[in-house]
């Protein structure tokens, strides 16, 4: 079994072990504990839990059925009264977005290289392209962003908080919800509105999309500090620097295949925030063109009405 309910007296025991905070998810804080033998683990306390605990009961029965170098692994998890916790592996180099968004603008830049960009990217997409196709049933995330990858001891990426993912048949190409689900700045526009396509794994596609946008600019796409109106629309500014081949920030001191890697980058992102879904790529497609090193791609249209 690749999870197992914790007893009672071996959760007290992690519980006395944990004592750093290293942070906070929509449902709950996440803490830096320990294994009775040593092994290093982060605990999740779900907090604000209603009924039966819903988003708890689908974290488990989503993350236990996965076993992908780009997920985060399950360890255990334990449900006693009103506590519940998920004890995962230890993501010793934090979420990538501290790096993306750094207050130390030179640790980013020196972190960010292209090479290393590509390597998060497709380290990504390879983790949510097996939540498309390579289980029993598709998972659609719902709430992909920087804040929910985790980096390991040699930053490899990891998709984590699976408290929003939804499970369907694989038959089944159409997803039904009664309201919108992410985070805001990251929600595909058919999460608002039927008007612009129907919710399927597309709708991951583009929280991905904007997830590579913010790490080759290194700026957020929804940030209140941006005084000029040109750039507010964060896709808008984004294409209009690529589209007219001009510099981003991150790119200013790399040589010219390093700013040409970005640029590509830049290109696979906008490909998937397109506001069609139809017009989206899977994320199949995706991974080849990310493992294809980014060669010859073509510019898309505006993704933006």
């Amino acid at each position: 079994v690749f999870y197992r309910s914790l007893k009672s007296k071996y959760d007290e025991e992690i519980a006395r072990r944990f004592k750093d905070k290293v942070g906070q998810g929509g449902f709950g804080s996440v803490y830096r504990g320990e294994l009775p033998n040593g092994v290093p683990v982060a605990v999740k306390m779900l907090e604000d839990l209603n009924g039966e605990g819903d988003e708890f009961i689908s974290e488990i029965a989503t993350i236990g059925r996965i076993h992908h170098a780009n997920v985060v692994r399950l360890l255990g998890f334990c449900s006693e009264g009103t506590r519940r916790a998920l004890i995962y592996e230890f993501m010793p180099n934090g979420s990538l977005e501290n790096y993306i968004f750094a207050c130390d603008s030179s640790s980013s830049h020196e972190f960010l290289v292209p090479d290393k960009m590509l390597d998060i990217a497709l380290g990504i997409a390879r983790g949510i392209e097996y939540l498309h196709q390579g289980c029993s049933q598709r998972i659609l995330h719902f709430d992909i962003k920087p804040h929910n990858i985790l980096l390991d001891y040699s930053f490899n990426p990891k998709i984590s908080d699976f408290g929003l993912a939804k499970m369907y048949a694989r038959d089944k190409s159409i997803v039904t919800l009664t309201a919108a689900r992410g985070t805001i700045g990251y929600i595909a526009p058919e999460l608002y509105s039927r008007n612009f396509g129907a919710i399927s794994c597309k709708s991951d596609i583009y929280s991905f999309g904007m997830l590579v946008l913010e790490m080759v600019s290194g700026r957020r796409n929804l940030d209140p500090m941006i005084e000029n109106q040109n750039e507010v629309y964060f896709p808008e500014w984004i294409y209009e620097i690529i589209f007219n081949g001009r510099d981003l920030v991150l790119t200013r001191e790399m040589g010219q295949e390093g700013k040409e890697m970005v640029r590509q980058l830049a290109i696979v992102a906008l490909w998937c925030i397109q506001w069609n879904p139809n017009n989206r790529p899977t994320m199949s497609k995706v991974v080849n063109m990310l493992e294809g090193r980014l060669q010859d791609l073509q510019m898309p249209p505006k993704p933006f009405v």
